[in-house]
């Protein structure tokens, strides 16, 4: 199939309002397809590319601005598919200029539809309507098989592409493949958030298990005898950073084992410590950091032992496997119906320096990569006052707005910055933001657009973090815009010493 013919129908399913019309869509470019192009083109059709190119934002909007357009289309998706192979595939001195150069070979074969396309694909900001979910339901209208079964396979594979491909060549038979089985690692349950955990309680409707969030590097455990491997969230195998972590998961007396849980570094006051600290354990020189940062692993759920599949079992019998197979690695939990008891509970966990609580409903099966209603996380949030410095064309959903704005603390007369955020904008927001940043332009920088320090962003953030990036040498952590503060100025603004007050009581400064 050539690229266009895809890219057409990405700007159809773009311009189809329901959810059915833009499903028939994918189905239909699905079924075109040869058998060898449908996992690549589902992949695509997802937004997703399989291969870590190395290649970053501006690199690529660099090239694509600079590309003269093909003036027909030629390209295949096996053609795009093998060039971010070759890519992906360069390394050592020199590679990063290569990179560029083989993304512009790319660009300068595609047509000026393909080229935004190209663009938009390989940094994962394709946005058309059709994200996994959709496709999951292409594919089983394509293969006339029931949604359900092709999304438990996506969740299990952890590859939509892999799963598409089964699906159209071998129908049920294809799907029937994918099964829990050891270091074949799947997609993580995700949490949806509450407000608090009281709330959590009257979502959940009963009695709930309530457990430490812990603020480290979700791992998933798999063992088969003398053999462990460790997962991080996006299914890569870590096992080479925490050797302390595959020893523990070793001495477990089962034979077969599939865990999800956290590893986190604890302080010598046993207190956890920042979040970074944790995570330069998953970096080149992590092994040697071991002395340093030792690891602890926190398991909160079992997902198979021996040869029992526990997946499909209710929480609360997960978590009674997890206590009789490893009470020592378990996390900290309480199961209560009582909004006192679960708050006391979560301030607890609060005081301990963690980042709040889990809560679970006691009868939800592990639903693997799904971030459904029957887990809710409680997290703390820190709230300031900040200007914004600068603003930067957005792209996608945002693109012609003015959106990934540059915070800033108030330091003396002037203002230090902390960090970039467009999470929390909606599009009335980024209409209002962009009209009021063009008129308080004071300079530009590419697709950065500086402007006068006057407007008040009230900012909600979890924690603060040490950076070397910025002046102050913080930065903010999951931060989100609440709203604009019209009843203040930029004198009233929160300072950097608000925010040092921040990290020295959450142990990130001293």
């Amino acid at each position: 199939m050539l690229l266009a013919e895809l890219v057409s129908t990405s700007a159809s399913v773009t311009g189809s309002a329901g959810r059915l019309k833009k499903v028939e869509l994918l189905a239909a470019c699905l079924r075109a397809m040869a058998p060898d192009e449908h996992a690549i083109g589902a992949r695509y059709l997802a937004g997703a590319i399989p291969q870590k190119t190395g290649v970053g934002y501006a690199t690529v909007f660099e090239v694509a601005n600079h590309s003269a357009a093909a003036a027909a289309p030629t390209l295949s998706i096996r053609d795009v598919d093998r060039r971010f192979t070759a890519i992906a595939e360069l390394g050592g001195a020199g590679s990063g200029k290569a990179r560029k150069e083989q993304l512009g070979a790319l660009f300068a074969l595609a047509t000026a539809g393909e080229q935004k396309f190209l663009a938009a694909l390989a940094v994962g900001e394709l946005r058309q309507g059709a994200l996994e979910g959709i496709v999951v339901e292409a594919v089983a209208k394509a293969t006339q098989l029931p949604a359900a079964d092709v999304r438990r396979a996506y969740m299990l594979a952890g590859d939509l592409g892999v799963v598409a491909a089964a699906a159209m060549a071998e129908g049920a038979a294809g799907l029937s493949r994918f099964g829990l089985t050891v270091f074949r690692p799947v997609l993580p349950m995700l949490a949806q958030t509450a407000d608090d955990a009281a709330s959590a309680l009257l979502t959940l409707a009963g009695p709930a298990i309530l457990e430490h969030k812990l603020d480290g590097f979700r791992l998933q455990a798999h063992k088969d005898g003398d053999l462990v491997r460790l997962y991080s969230r996006g299914l890569n195998d870590v096992s080479q950073f925490a050797p302390e972590l595959v020893a523990a998961i070793a001495a477990l007396p089962a034979r077969r084992l599939i865990l999800d849980g956290e590893a986190i570094s604890f302080g010598p006051s046993g207190r956890p410590r920042p979040f970074q600290d944790t995570m330069r354990r998953f970096g080149k020189s992590g092994v040697a950091l071991a002395g340093e940062f030792p690891l602890t692993l926190s398991v909160f759920d079992t997902l198979l032992v021996d040869d029992q599949t526990l997946i499909a079992e209710p929480a609360q019998h997960r978590v009674a496997v997890l206590d009789q197979l490893a009470p020592q690695l378990a996390v900290p939990r309480l199961v209560t119906s009582d909004a006192a008891e679960a708050t006391a509970f979560y301030e607890r966990a609060i005081a301990s320096g963690h980042e709040g609580v889990m809560a679970k409903a006691i009868d939800a099966p592990y639903d693997a990569g799904s971030r459904g209603a029957s887990w809710l996380k409680i997290k703390r949030v820190h709230r300031l006052d900040l200007v914004v410095l600068a603003a930067e064309w957005g792209s996608g959903r945002r693109k012609g707005y003015l959106s990934n704005i540059h915070m800033g603390a108030r330091d003396g007369a002037d203002f230090v910055m902390l960090g970039k955020t467009f999470k929390g904008m909606t599009d009335e927001m980024l209409r209002w933001q962009t009209a009021q940043f063009l008129a308080r332009e004071v300079d530009r920088d590419g697709h950065i657009v500086y402007v006068k320090p006057e407007l008040v962003a009230e900012i909600a953030f979890n924690d603060v973090q040490r950076s070397t990036q910025y002046p102050g040498g913080l930065a903010l952590r999951f931060a989100r815009v609440v709203r604009y503060r019209d009843d203040k100025t930029a004198a009233e603004a929160d300072t950097i010493d608000t925010v040092r007050a921040i990290a020295i009581a959450d142990g990130v400064l001293t």
